[in-house]
C-alpha cells in the first residue's frame, strides 16, 4: 500500500463544470441512442481522464495522467507531511484556517487505508484542491490501476 498526492487549483467556475469532473458511464448508450448523446459520451470517455479537474469521486484520480501525481509515499506520515506543506504554502490564500484536527483526521483515514479528499476556497474567484490516494489497491475502487506502475513508494515524485 501507497499514499499519491494530487493538487489542483484554479477558477471557481472550471471547478463548477461537474460534467468534465465524472467518469463515463461504465457502458456506453445503447444502439440506435441518439447521435448527440452518443457524441457526448465518446468526448467524455475520451476527455475525462486526460482533465487536470479534480474528479468527483476521489479515486478516479488513479485514471489520470501520471504526470498529475505530486507525490508518492509508503507511509502516511509522510503524505500528511505533504498535505501541511500544501495547507502552509497556501495559507495565505486560504479564505478560513482549517480546523487544527484536519491533519490527525487525516493521518488516520490514510493509515486506514482510505483517501483524503479536502477543498478550500482561495481568494476570489479561486479552488484549491487537496487529494491523497491510498493506492494498491484502493478501497473505493479496487479495480483501479495504480497510475504509476512500477514505481518505488519511497519518496516524493
Amino acid at each position: 500500500m501507497h499514499h499519491h498526492a494530487y493538487l489542483w487549483s484554479g477558477p471557481k467556475s472550471r471547478f463548477d463544470h461537474e460534467a468534465l469532473r465524472r467518469p463515463p458511464h461504465s457502458e456506453p448508450p445503447p444502439p440506435g441512442a441518439r447521435p448527440e448523446l452518443l457524441q457526448r459520451y465518446r468526448e467524455v470517455a475520451a476527455g475525462f481522464p486526460l482533465s487536470d479537474l479534480p474528479p468527483l469521486e476521489p479515486a478516479y484520480w488513479l485514471v489520470k495522467p501520471a504526470a498529475l501525481v505530486r507525490g508518492t509515499w509508503a507511509e502516511a506520515d509522510r503524505a500528511v507531511a505533504w498535505l501541511a506543506e500544501q495547507l502552509h504554502l497556501h495559507a495565505a490564500r486560504l479564505a478560513h484556517e482549517p480546523p487544527p484536527a484536519l491533519l490527525a483526521s487525516a493521518a488516520e483515514r490514510l493509515a486506514s487505508g482510505g483517501d483524503v479528499s479536502l477543498g478550500f476556497y482561495l481568494e476570489r474567484p479561486s479552488y484549491l484542491s487537496l487529494a491523497l490516494l491510498t493506492c494498491s489497491p484502493n478501497r473505493a475502487a479496487p479495480h483501479l490501476t495504480c497510475p504509476l506502475a512500477g514505481h518505488s513508494a519511497a519518496h516524493p515524485t
